[in-house]
């Protein structure tokens, strides 16, 4: 299969696990630089497990997998924190720690990837936070704020590093239509900014109001908009 050079992400005869069970089945797929992707599926159909299996979290055990330059296939866990300096990760639950600050909250992410100086550090906090359309809550504690502003905030601590693709895991899951619609303008305005975006979503409304590729996953097969025409189901 012949690959973009301009492709962030490069997935060629992988099969990807759920223990000891293969859920897919021999996928081949690119992202080119700058693309927004939605990838859908029924619980259990393997989304979520091809992501993990993107960054690392899972291990790849069929198949060849390169992200942002990264060859996955047996990467030394000393190279995982590189990798996801150049791969933003998004997920439903947030993951905030409770006990800090918003701002504690990112400069705990840049301390951990690398970064020391405060001046810098304190710029590009409030670079990010007003990337995503935040304004002061430096201050705040997590439970101040809304689930819609939390997600924001997770959405910004996956910007510090200036990732070259964002793979967010269904991250709207826990919030209403209206919060959803105003977190996929962010996503839609981080992507014109030229960062890649790979989204799980189970909302057809999402998909319908943003159209953009689909990779879809379906009894052991991935399949994919810009290749083939599927029917969308009402609800994943």
């Amino acid at each position: 299969m012949l690959f973009s050079s301009d492709s962030v992400v490069r997935v060629q005869d992988v099969s990807v696990f759920q223990g000891h069970h293969a859920v897919l089945h021999n996928i081949n797929f690119e992202i080119e630089k700058g693309e927004f992707v939605f990838i859908i599926g029924r619980t259990g159909s393997g989304k979520s497990s091809l992501l993990k299996t993107m960054y690392a979290d899972l291990p790849l055990r069929m198949g060849s997998i390169d992200v942002a330059g990264f060859n996955i296939h047996g990467i030394k866990s000393n190279h995982v924190p590189m990798l996801r300096r150049k791969v933003g990760i998004i997920f439903q639950d947030f993951q905030l720690l409770q006990d800090r600050t918003i701002a504690d909250n990112l400069t705990f992410v840049m301390r951990a990837t690398g970064w020391s100086d405060n001046a810098k550090m304190k710029n590009r906090l409030a670079e990010v936070l007003m990337q995503v359309g935040l304004g002061a809550v430096e201050k705040k504690m997590p439970h101040q704020l809304s689930g819609g502003e939390q997600q924001r905030v997770v959405i910004a601590r996956a910007l510090i590093n200036e990732p070259v693709i964002l793979i967010a895991d269904e991250p709207t899951g826990n919030l209403d239509p209206e919060v959803s619609h105003g977190i996929l303008k962010v996503f839609q305005q981080i992507n014109k900014s030229g960062t890649a975006i790979l989204m799980a979503t189970h909302s057809y409304g999402l998909i319908k109001k943003f159209p953009a590729r689909i990779l879809k996953c379906e009894e052991g097969k991935l399949l994919d908009s810009k290749k083939e025409n599927f029917e969308l189901e009402t609800e994943y």
